[in-house]
């Protein structure tokens, strides 16, 4: 009886992992991907905007993505360049100024910090120097593929409920096996989907935009975990300000080929340390917001340890001479031939791995990948 009731254990815990996330996004997909915005855009509505590039051992790409950004269409006489370096030694600070000194009709400065302390630190250092009423992040990685990308972003900034905006992003390599692209085509879905139900907890370094006054009334960027920029938009969103990933600004982002694994390690820690930090502000969130915050959070860090409790019971079950315990796990390995399956459980190990990894490094100052 007491093996039996192992078994049914198991059963239980496999059908709430995979349960909850299944039901989670079909309610999104159905009730509010094709549902209009309820927020104002528009497209005229040009802010002022400071657009902040932190850097640290970016030669190779530095040059590429400031010509990225001049190449947008939006008025130059509305936007300004914030480069702020931190301590490279690869040569980025001579590119970067070398390309400031090209330019002709572009406002950019570059601040040079002594010694690496962290993106969040470049990014705090970068905000006491902009004038803009919106202030745009964008890591060097990644890639704005439309001359308007940055004007689409900023126009939704018209309706002033709107705090914080983001992208959404496609991989510009489909990673381990496709499942980069795979893990985008699902969560891109439902980073929309929240944003149109109320906010998205969840937003890009490829491009995320906050009102500076939000900024400066938050302190700046969190300097303590690394998704810097997810959790001030989630603490926009705790003000009651919407915080949105829009379906107008994609972004590009270039992939690890050598340590595409520790990369989406690192990044699942980042997104730890964020939620385990907003677990704690739950009964603060506006009701809208409520269910999004509680449903992320289950996801990101306790909803993949009922994978990894469901395998150890049925592999010990199956090792015990239960039957149908040895066919769930071998129908669970056969299914990793289906793409969305397979993008699932990597992800699930991911953040296993992160939230141990967790307990002895956050990664806030980590070392820089090459990408493609």
């Amino acid at each position: 009886m007491h093996l039996d009731a192992l078994l049914i254990l198991a059963i239980g815990l496999a059908l709430l992992h995979f349960g909850f996330p299944l039901a989670y996004y079909c309610y999104l997909k159905k009730l509010w991907l094709n549902r209009p915005w309820d927020v104002r855009g528009d497209s005229e509505y040009k802010p002022r905007v400071s657009i902040i590039v932190a850097t640290y051992n970016e030669a190779k790409l530095v040059r590429q993505k400031l010509d990225d950004i001049a190449s947008q269409s939006y008025p130059k006489d509305l936007a300004e360049i914030i480069i702020v370096d931190s301590a490279s030694t690869d040569g980025t600070v001579e590119v970067v100024k070398e390309w400031i000194a090209d330019q002709r009709d572009v406002k950019a400065k570059l601040i040079e910090e002594n010694v690496r302390r962290g993106k969040a630190y470049a990014l705090n250092i970068a905000l006491e120097a902009a004038a803009g009423d919106v202030v745009v992040i964008t890591d060097v990685d990644s890639a704005w593929p439309s001359r308007d990308t940055l004007a689409s972003a900023l126009s939704w900034f018209s309706d002033p409920l709107v705090g914080a905006v983001t992208c959404l992003k496609i991989p510009a390599v489909g990673g381990f096996v496709g499942v980069e692209r795979g893990y985008r085509d699902l969560y891109n879905v439902v980073r929309l989907c929240e944003s149109k139900k109320y906010s998205t907890p969840v937003f890009h370094g490829e491009l995320a935009a906050f009102r500076r006054d939000l900024l400066v009334q938050l302190g700046g960027f969190q300097t303590d975990i690394g998704a810097d920029d997810s959790h001030t938009a989630t603490l926009i969103a705790l003000k009651s300000y919407r915080a949105i990933a829009v379906d107008n600004a994609i972004c590009r982002e270039l992939v690890p080929g050598k340590g595409y694994h520790m990369w989406r390690i690192r990044r699942a820690q980042h997104l730890i340390q964020h939620f385990t930090k907003a677990m704690k502000l739950l009964p603060k969130a506006p009701r809208e917001f409520k269910l999004i915050l509680l449903a992320e959070t289950w996801l990101h860090l306790f909803n993949p340890w009922l994978l990894l409790a469901t395998t150890a019971i049925l592999l010990y079950k199956a090792l015990t001479g239960t039957a149908i315990a040895t066919i769930l796990l071998v129908a669970g390995i056969a299914l990793l031939l289906f793409k969305p399956y397979k993008t699932w459980i990597v992800t699930q190990i991911y953040l296993i791995t992160a939230t141990i990894r967790n307990l002895w490094t956050k990664e806030i100052a980590w070392k820089k990948q090459e990408k493609s």
